[in-house]
C-alpha cells in the first residue's frame, strides 16, 4: 500500500484539488484508493461527498477522540472509512472539531498513531492519499510520518519559489528524525499558463537547480470550479477534458506509478 501526502504550508495552492484528482486518477486506473482528509476545513471531504459530508459521522474526529481515550473496545481503523459515489474511491472525512484536539494530541505525543492505524488498512487499499492543512502542525506532521511519498505543489508564483527550498528542507528534516522511508516524489507544477513568460521562467529555474519537477503540468481551468461545485472529481465529471488528461499524465509520471 503506497501512502502519499501533498504538502505545502502555503494556502491556496490546490492541495485538496490535487489530492482528490490524483486519487481519482488512481481509482479510475483500477486501484483501491483511500483519501484521508486531515484538514479541519474539510475541503477534500466536501469535494468527494458534497453536502452529504455535513451529515456524515465525523469519522476523523471520532478517530482522534479514540486515540486520546483509548479503551480495550476501540474500533478498528476500517470503522472510520466511508464509501464515496465513485468506484474504487473511499474516504476518511474530516471535521472542524479535530482542530480542538490538536493540543491534546501533541501533549500526548501521538504523531505516530496515524501511521500505525493506516497499517491496519494495508490489505484493503492499494493507495492512500493524505490531504493536510496549510501549516506544519500535528496533523501535517502525522501525515508526513505516515507517508511513503510527498508531493509539493508549486503554483508558478515568485513567493512560492522562495518558499520551496524551505519546504523541501523541512521534509528532509522529518525524514531524518521520524520517517526514513519518506521521499519527495516530485514538485507538482500547478496553475501553469504556457503562453505566459513568468511561469515558464520560474519552472525553468527550478529545473536548472536540478529540483524534482514532475514532467506533467496542471493548467489553470474554470473546470476545477465546476468540479468542486458538483462534488465530482474530474475523472468522472469530464474524462476527455484537458485538465483531466493532465492529472492522468501526472499520476502516470509518479515514480511508483510509472
Amino acid at each position: 500500500m503506497r501512502k502519499r501526502v501533498v504538502f505545502n504550508q502555503k494556502g491556496g495552492v490546490g492541495k485538496s484539488t490535487i489530492v482528490v484528482n490524483l486519487a481519482a486518477a488512481a481509482a479510475a486506473s483500477g486501484k483501491r484508493v483511500l483519501v484521508v482528509d486531515l484538514d479541519p476545513q474539510g475541503n477534500a471531504s466536501h469535494y468527494l461527498l458534497g453536502e452529504a459530508a455535513k451529515e456524515t459521522a465525523p469519522a476523523l474526529d471520532a478517530f482522534f477522540d479514540q486515540v486520546l481515550n483509548f479503551t480495550l473496545y476501540a474500533k478498528p481503523t476500517q470503522a472510520f472509512v466511508h464509501a464515496t459515489p465513485f468506484k474504487g474511491l473511499s474516504l476518511i472525512p474530516s471535521h472542524p472539531a479535530i482542530a480542538e484536539q490538536q493540543g491534546k494530541l501533541e501533549a500526548r505525543y501521538k504523531i505516530y498513531k496515524l501511521k500505525e492505524s493506516l497499517a491496519e488498512l494495508a490489505d484493503d487499499f492499494d493507495e492512500v492519499w493524505l490531504d493536510t492543512p496549510p501549516a506544519l502542525n500535528f496533523f501535517t506532521l502525522s501525515a508526513l510520518i505516515a507517508a511513503d511519498g510527498c508531493l509539493i505543489p508549486f503554483d508558478c508564483d515568485a513567493f512560492s519559489r522562495e518558499a520551496l527550498l524551505g519546504l523541501m528542507s523541512r521534509v528532509d528534516e522529518i525524514r531524518a528524525d521520524h520517517n526514513a522511508a519518506l521521499e519527495i516524489e516530485g514538485i507538482v507544477v500547478n496553475q501553469f499558463q504556457p503562453r505566459a513568460s513568468l511561469p515558464r521562467q520560474l519552472v525553468d529555474e527550478l529545473k536548472a537547480r536540478a529540483l524534482p519537477v514532475l514532467p506533467a503540468y496542471l493548467s489553470s481551468s474554470v473546470k476545477v470550479r465546476e468540479s468542486h461545485e458538483r462534488a465530482t472529481p474530474l475523472a468522472w465529471l469530464d474524462a476527455r477534458h484537458k485538465l483531466t488528461q493532465e492529472f492522468a499524465a501526472l499520476y502516470a509520471a509518479l515514480p511508483a506509478s510509472a
